[in-house]
Order: C-alpha cells, then sequence, then structure tokens
C-alpha cells in the first residue's frame, strides 16, 4: 500500500469579499428591499380603495331601499332615472 499524498493549499483564505462582489450584492438586496416596500404600500392603498369600494356599495344599498319606500322598485335606469315597470305593472298603471 501506498501512502496517500496531502495536499496543501497554499492560497491564503479570504477575510472578505471585494468590493465589487460588496457592491453587487448590496445593490441586489437594495432592490429587493425596495419593491418589498413597494408592494407594501401598494397593499395599503388596495385595502383603502376596498375600503372605498364597500362604502360605495352601502351608499348604493340605501339609495336602493329609499326608491323601493318611494317607488315600489329600485329598477331603474341610470341614463335618465325611467323606471323599468315589469309588462303587467305598466299595463295596470295605463288602465289608471
Amino acid at each position: 500500500m501506498t501512502k496517500k499524498e496531502e495536499l496543501v493549499d497554499l492560497k491564503p483564505k479570504a477575510e472578505k469579499i471585494s468590493d465589487e462582489h460588496l457592491k453587487e450584492i448590496q445593490q441586489a438586496i437594495g432592490a429587493v428591499n425596495n419593491f418589498q416596500f413597494n408592494i407594501g404600500k401598494l397593499e395599503v392603498q388596495k385595502h383603502e380603495i376596498l375600503h372605498r369600494l364597500a362604502t360605495a356599495q352601502d351608499q348604493i344599498n340605501l339609495l336602493q331601499d329609499t326608491l323601493k319606500k318611494e317607488y315600489g322598485t329600485d329598477d331603474v335606469s341610470i341614463k335618465d332615472g325611467t323606471i323599468n315597470w315589469p309588462e303587467e305593472k305598466k299595463e295596470e298603471e295605463n288602465e289608471k
């Protein structure tokens, strides 16, 4: 049996990465942090808009209730305010 030779690494181990690599990794991490921050801002805006949407929908529901109480229906044209009566209701109104 022969004895295996042991390889000796004569190159010293680095203590720090190069300034170029440090700058690259700092820029990459900075970009990720910036993207995450922007996503957070967008989520806050989304939450605010969803809240406003719910408020607007509540307002529509209240208006529909008012129309039902005042006119007996909430089926109206939003273009000109014409009430969309069912055919039998139109005939009853014409007979009066």
